[in-house]
């Protein structure tokens, strides 16, 4: 089936090709989630930009422990990846299942479960970690009560969503459906795996796993959690909201294919490279590294697909502040996968491992992939689902577009030059062998940056607000209703 025709009908009734229906969408737990995450973006960020000001004034802690550094950080990381995220993830996987299949949600009664279940991981996360209640696993720090609520609430997700699939009125099932399908079940298995604990009081569990069986399991999951949950899944979204906001097939319906298998085979095995110089024996690190660096190719062929959807519509960029969040977002995407397999050569690595540079490369990844497919996502999503076409005020967006870049480029750009500044000054020595700098000579060298990524952190913050403040007033002006169900186009289009 050619591009255009996949588009075509699978999407019909949203370009407008038929008007014949056959009732509505069930889009209750599309507009909870696309309002939660904007929410919980709020949230998130600010934590993030709270823990910026500590590491540049620490005693901006106030001596209070559930304050500290230690307990905030793992709150940042998850209210961003998890809250905001995972919200983002599910109201955008449940609106476009049922787009392209021309169906209603499987189980729409589970659908709402699995919102109100996220939501209480979400508020038990946030009581938990400052607390100080943590299983100290990178991305997996939540104990285990709610890490088996989390376990209940991703296979109801599942259910919904593969049941969907199983309903639907068209044969083709559209390839970003392929890329939710794999980020939900790989979710499923990392999770359940890494998180295998024994307990030994409702609030503290001690691993399944030991030692460097331990550390490779849990970097098995941590970098799969950015595979999977924070790149398939959102590619997800960049395979079906660019080529609506375009209006334009997508650029090459082949290569999405082989991106989509490429990236689910290759990522599963990239996770040694965080373990470099570690007791991991060298074997399993350099098939990390070779792993990493064969990424490249099919992360590049999704961004240069995603980029290539535009041909023959790039003056829209000049006028439509959406698709500036979508495509810049697959430069930040195509950047921090450039990056990321040229960190994980060893020698490289030997430069950039425990320095802030691996922070830059989070978070070129985070806040210009992640945090701008999300909100182009919902910026096409949110007005749609409360009956209008457009956001309350599109100068706002364009507004937040370039409040949010600059802040990234600052960030990103302050922590690779401590990054690096930190690697050589700690690899240093004199001729006689003793170090150059003191640790603490670099820290005070780093100052002077971590204000910068402040100031970066700062500017994206305010962004998200401006969002929050366009939603509020889009849902205000507009009125939740029901979308119609196109009759499904005959076999032979």
């Amino acid at each position: 089936m050619s591009n255009s025709a996949v588009m075509a009908s699978a999407e019909r009734a949203n370009v407008g090709g038929t008007t014949a229906t056959s009732g509505v969408y069930t889009d209750s737990a599309v507009r909870l989630f696309a309002l939660a995450a904007v929410v919980w973006g709020v949230v998130g960020m600010l934590v993030g930009v709270i823990i910026a000001a500590q590491l540049t004034w620490p005693e901006l802690n106030l001596g209070i422990p559930w304050l500290s550094y230690g307990r905030l950080r793992p709150l940042h990381t998850n209210a961003v990846i998890f809250a905001f995220g995972g919200c983002a993830l599910m109201a955008t996987s449940f609106h476009v299942v049922q787009r392209t299949c021309q169906t209603r949600l499987f189980a729409p009664g589970l659908a709402m479960f699995v919102f109100w279940g996220w939501q209480l991981v979400i508020v038990a996360a946030a009581v938990t970690l400052p607390l100080g209640m943590t299983q100290g696993k990178e991305y997996a720090e939540l104990e285990w009560p709610i890490d088996l609520l989390i376990a209940v609430v991703w296979v109801a997700y599942a259910v919904v969503f593969f049941g969907t699939i199983g309903i639907r009125k068209v044969r083709h099932i559209y390839v970003a459906n392929w890329f939710f399908g794999a980020f939900i079940i790989a979710v499923a298995l990392l999770h359940i795996v890494n998180s295998a604990a024994i307990p030994v009081s409702l609030t503290k569990s001690y691993s399944a796993y030991a030692g460097v069986q331990d550390a490779m399991i849990q970097w098995w999951y941590g970098h799969n959690a950015v595979g999977f949950f924070l790149t398939a899944g959102f590619l997800g979204m960049m395979y079906y909201y660019i080529p609506k906001q375009a209006e334009r097939p997508v650029y090459s319906y082949r290569l999405s294919i082989v991106h989509f298998w490429a990236l689910i085979f290759t990522y599963m095995w990239a996770g040694p490279h965080h373990l470099h110089y570690t007791a991991l024996p060298d074997w399993a690190q350099s098939v990390g590294m070779v792993f990493s660096l064969v990424l490249l190719a099919p992360s590049w062929g999704g961004m240069i697909n995603g980029i290539m959807t535009l041909s023959g519509a790039w003056h829209k960029l000049r006028d439509d502040p959406i698709l500036k969040f979508l495509i810049v977002s697959l430069s930040f995407y195509g950047m921090s996968t450039f990056e990321g397999p040229m960190m994980s050569i060893k020698t490289v690595n030997a430069l950039s491992h425990y320095t802030d540079w691996t922070i830059g490369h989070v978070h070129s990844g985070a806040l210009g992939w992640v945090g701008l497919i999300s909100m182009g996502s919902l910026y096409y999503l949110i007005p749609r689902m409360y009956g209008r076409t457009t956001m309350f005020s599109v100068r706002a967006i364009e507004l937040h577009f370039w409040i949010a870049t600059i802040g990234i480029v600052l960030y990103i750009a302050a922590m690779w030059i401590a990054g690096v500044m930190q690697g050589l000054m700690w690899r240093a020595v004199n001729p006689d062998g003793t170090l150059v700098y003191t640790f603490v000579e670099s820290v005070k060298a780093t100052f002077p940056y971590y204000v910068v990524r402040l100031l970066g952190g700062v500017l994206y913050f305010s962004g998200m607000l401006i969002m929050a403040w366009n939603v509020v007033m889009t849902v205000k002006s507009g009125k939740a209703e029901a979308s119609p169900i196109p009759v499904p186009a005959p076999a032979h289009a």
